[in-house]
């Protein structure tokens, strides 16, 4: 994505809708008065006499202990440094975003209106009754370190500048594990770190903290290394300060020998001549974004033997702030830490450098396309889509609390904790990240068939800049290139084919073939060849018939169509795989709770028990490709023969005895009534005999078209949930249908499961 695409899509994203990406939603029934006496007058006196009792009951009335202010003053922004408070919103805004998507803390950003330090601090101090916990963000150095200290000692709740330590934290592990598996000692490497600002200081001192030595640490900042000769330190730069060589030693003379190259500066400061001259088995962070020190591939090309991490997403061993800094706060409030100490942030250093050492679960894998990522020298930190990060590091943030002696609200029951922080977040925030980034594996070619449609264009540049797919598009080319030019896309060569006037030779001949091959599928359903050919202008015949005959990969149209219109064709030309008697379709709905997937929802009118029960059987085996353990809901009217008679009852009660006929292992149980598969504690109090007792369902099966349809429609409009789908099961070759006004976003997701299904049927070839 070039420049102006980059600001002209962040602009829309920030501005479309409600403006900004945040906002504060009711956590408690508002629906009559009776309500509102609870939540307002009268009622809520009551929690306010007992906290003004006992104030530690605030964290047991209201959202104190899950809240954390996201504060900055704007004077070190990203790599923009001072812009002001009201230009910081946004980041501070996507920092609250984080916490909640990451560990489920609600945020509330405050960008304060002063450089002075004082103000700053008896304005974030007079705000404490208000949270349980405070991240300092963007605050420029040498200000940053006074106010976290002053604030560290000042407020009774944990306080941590993640500029600082976020980035030191991560970086702390990774460098463990890097040592580790070249069998160096920490406390005898040679380190040289370029950059002397907060997030490098941070860092040195967490390496000291983990065992490296002062005297064999170099630093370097924009005038050169940090020596006792300068006259011009400023801030924490001289911790740092070391003379064992002289002053004018340069970067490039100081990296001869050194194990250890910390990059906390700005980008191309190394060069390939420069990291030859490390030691053997060199480690280099090269943590500069967006552009690093030195290039990942200048750096292994220069030296095959290093193990190398940077900050970006792209390459192998990401030092990415997100591995840390929403579980240690999760782990300090939830047992309501008075600080962040230093035992608390090597205990997350800790317990990520030993995260990477696990098997890799297969979400991971199979979200990064290695099915066998495992502990090495491109693997040291774990990946940010790993769901056992808030299981593993809010734990030993927590125990490091308890045993320091600042842990307000001990855990004892460390189980049941972990079965807490596993309910806190579902996968509804993982599944788009695993259907992209496994998407990015191996890249296929996706025809999109309403290419002459805005949304299609703009989810078509995402797809090409994120790698996902590569596209193909049908319809006008006039139309398309002028609606190209009017967005100021940037989408390269993609190929644009007009199936009504073939623009080449090679079109035409390809227009012949095609119009032969349909005639031979359906000449015996009286399609002469003359009318084959008139079908093949239609762009979801011939969209269907690329993939049909390997000139693409995958289909995706429908938006801008009926439902039948996309659907016929993918049927009349690739029909159901083998043992395949219904092709079926779902749709997936994201909820706090984790993804809910509803089947059928669009193709099926008239079904047997039998249908069912084969339809629910490609629901699963779609839910465990995104490696989701299906528990399946047969969802009616009755529950288990409450209702002896009528047809739908009948229906599933019949299909749910096929199933536990052929699959006794699976979690599928029915008949039952959507709220009972969705309550597990209701479902085992009434039925504690079913196989779903206890389990809150993640699959649905409906007894009809009708049901499924208007459920999730329903729930999608009236809930506000996302929607992806319809996804369609059991073709032969991946072809999917839009739904009508379908967002970039859910666009850009079904180009990801066609492109997905795409690399399962070349991977059975």
């Amino acid at each position: 994505m070039d420049k102006n695409q980059l600001r002209e899509n962040a602009l829309f994203y920030h501005a479309k809708g409600r403006p900004g990406k945040i906002e504060v939603i009711p956590t408690k029934e508002t629906a009559n008065q009776r309500d509102l006496s609870l939540a307002y007058s009268p009622g809520v006196a009551e929690p306010c006499l007992d906290i003004a009792k006992d104030v530690s009951d605030v964290y047991r009335y209201t959202a104190k202990g899950n809240l954390v202010a996201v504060i900055s003053n704007g004077t070190a922004v990203l790599g923009l440094g001072d812009i002001g408070p009201e230009a910081s919103k946004p980041v501070m805004e996507g920092k609250g975003l984080l916490f909640k998507i990451y560990a489920d803390i609600d945020c509330f950003d405050l960008e304060l209106n002063t450089k002075n330090i004082d103000e700053f601090v008896r304005t974030v101090k007079i705000l404490e009754p208000t949270f349980g916990g405070v991240n300092l963000e963007d605050i420029s150095a040498p200000a940053c370190f006074e106010i976290e200290e002053r604030l560290k000692q000042e407020l009774n709740i944990p306080v941590m500048h993640d500029d600082q330590h976020g980035t030191a934290i991560i970086s702390g592990a990774a460098l463990l594990n890097a040592l580790e598996l070249v069998e160096k000692d920490i406390a005898k490497v040679k380190i040289v770190v370029n950059g002397a600002g907060a997030s490098a200081i941070s860092c040195t001192r967490i390496y000291v903290s983990l065992g490296a030595k002062k005297e064999n640490i170099f630093m370097y900042d924009s005038k050169g290394l940090i020596h006792p000769e300068r006259q011009d330190l400023d801030g924490k730069k001289a911790e740092f300060i070391n003379g064992s060589v002289p002053a004018s030693t340069s970067l490039s003379d100081i990296l001869h020998g050194a194990d250890v190259f910390i990059g906390l500066s700005k980008g191309n400061v190394l060069n390939q001549e420069m990291v030859k001259h490390m030691a053997p088995n060199c480690v280099i962070f090269a943590m500069a974004n967006p552009t690093p020190e030195i290039s990942y591939e200048d750096a292994t090309e220069a030296r095959p033997d290093c193990i190398m991490a940077t900050g970006r997403s792209d390459y192998p061993n990401q030092v990415n702030n997100v591995l840390g800094f929403p579980y240690i706060f999760r782990g300090a409030l939830d047992v309501r830490a008075s600080e962040i100490n230093e035992a608390m942030k090597l205990a997350a250093v800790y317990a990520l450098a030993e995260l990477a050492k696990k098997p890799v679960p297969d979400i991971v894998n199979m979200a990064y396309g290695n099915i066998n990522l495992k502990f090495g020298r491109d693997y040291i930190i774990p990946k940010p889509v790993d769901p056992r990060l808030i299981s593993t590091v809010a734990p030993a943030v927590a125990k490091a609390a308890m045993d320091s002696g600042i842990a307000q609200n001990p855990i004892t029951d460390w189980e049941q904790y972990g079965i807490e922080l596993s309910k806190r977040l579902g996968h509804d925030n993982t599944l788009s990240k695993f259907i992209e980034t496994k998407a990015k594996q191996q890249l296929k070619r996706v025809v999109f068939v309403d290419a002459e449609n805005i949304s299609v264009l703009k989810a078509a540049q995402v797809v090409i800049e994120e790698h996902i797919a590569q596209p193909i598009f049908l319809g006008n080319r006039a139309k398309i290139e002028a609606l190209i030019r009017e967005l100021d896309l940037n989408l390269g060569n993609v190929e644009i084919i007009d199936p009504h006037t073939p623009a080449n030779e090679e079109q035409q001949r390809r227009f012949q073939q095609y119009s032969i091959a349909f005639h031979e599928k359906r000449k015996r359903k009286g399609v002469t060849l003359h009318e084959a050919e008139d079908f093949m202008r239609s762009r979801s015949y011939y969209g269907a018939m690329m993939v049909e005959a390997g000139d693409a990969d995958a289909m995706i149209g429908g938006l801008t169509k009926k439902y039948p219109y996309t659907i016929r064709p993918a049927l009349q030309i690739i029909g159901p795989r083998k043992g395949v008697n219904k092709v079926a379709s779902m749709h997936i709905l994201t909820t706090r709770s984790g993804p809910l997937f509803l089947a059928d929802t669009t193709i099926n009118h008239h079904l047997t028990s039998e249908d069912i029960a084969d339809i629910t059987e490609l629901v699963a085996e779609q839910v465990r490709s995104f490696n989701i353990e299906p528990r399946i809901g047969m969802i009616t009217y009755s529950n288990f023969g409450s209702v002896p008679k009528g047809e739908s009852a009948m229906l599933m009660r019949k299909a749910t005895a096929i199933l536990h006929q052929r699959h006794p292992d699976w979690i599928v149980d029915g008949e039952m009534q959507a709220h009972l598969a969705l309550n597990a504690e209701l479902l085992e109090k009434y039925y504690p005999f079913s196989k779903l007792a206890g389990k809150k369902a993640n699959t649905l099966i409906f007894p009809s078209l009708s049901a499924a349809n208007i459920s999730y429609n329903l729930l999608s409009q009236a809930a506000n949930m996302e929607i992806i789908g319809p996804v369609l099961l059991g073709l032969k070759k991946p072809v999917h249908i839009l739904q009508l006004g379908a967002s970039v976003r859910q666009i850009v997701d079904m180009v990801g499961i066609a492109a997905i299904h795409a690399q399962e049927l070349s991977r059975k070839k």
